[in-house]
């Protein structure tokens, strides 16, 4: 948990996102009244169907052919499949992203709220519900997804979620979308459940590393370069 929690204050996203998870709290103070749980509760639920898609249909979606675009896709998570013990991928390069995003959200729900509570109204409404509740939830996933990639000492909790997600690393990248703990049931509602015999079938010794991709593949292999990598993927950092 320690060495999770350590790797976690480090990540660029969650520093720009805290201010904004800050005043969110401080807004729940100022209003307290029933529907704050009913935002918090929606906003974390939201996050975790957005961490799904995103998943599946951002960053495993075919890969690009120009050059540049491709190698957005490998810093954002082609890199973290070939590389994954290496901490500098488990996110992507954008930190702002998470922030714009949020901002993109609450701006639309307000829209869409706005006819039913006033704008001020709305506004709070979707502030909180996505700015504490949504971050609280990328926040746990930040967290399930670290704890997975380190070489700790682990407990049951630990256990669990480090089983389920290098499942999707190093059995099939076309399943177990959904990182979070206790929240499987998001790929069995989608059809993207881990299947053993499915795996079994799909698995590549050459490919599954690269999300299905030749390793030799020239977009690849100047991606690598782009990054100065130069390790086959898989291969561990040389401790300095």
């Amino acid at each position: 948990m320690k060495d999770a929690l350590s790797v976690l204050i480090r990540m660029g996203s969650l520093h720009r996102l805290l201010p904004f998870w800050l005043v969110g709290l401080w807004l729940i103070t100022q209003n307290l009244a029933w529907w704050i749980p009913v935002a918090l509760v929606y906003g974390y639920i939201a996050q975790l169907f957005v961490e799904y898609a995103m998943h599946r249909f951002l960053l495993h979606r075919e890969p690009p052919t120009e050059q540049s675009v491709f190698n957005e896709l490998y810093r954002s998570h082609i890199g973290h499949h070939e590389y994954p013990s290496d901490a500098e991928f488990f996110t992507g390069g954008d930190h702002w992203y998470p922030v714009r995003f949020g901002l993109i959200s609450v701006a639309i729900h307000t829209a869409l709220l706005w006819p039913l509570l006033g704008l001020s109204m709305a506004f709070m409404v979707a502030y909180i519900a996505l700015f504490v509740g949504s971050v609280t939830a990328f926040a746990t996933y930040e967290y399930c997804h670290t704890l997975s990639h380190l070489n700790v000492k682990k407990g049951r909790f630990g256990q669990y979620v480090t089983r389920k997600h290098l499942a999707h690393h190093f059995q099939d990248h076309h399943a177990t979308f959904q990182v979070s703990f206790g929240f499987d049931w998001i790929d069995r509602l989608f059809g993207t459940a881990h299947d053993k015999d499915v795996a079994k079938e799909r698995f590549d010794r050459k490919t599954i590393l690269s999300m299905g991709m030749d390793p030799e593949d020239l977009r690849l292999v100047t991606a690598r370069k782009a990054f100065g990598i130069n390790r086959r993927p898989g291969a561990k950092k040389a401790s300095s």
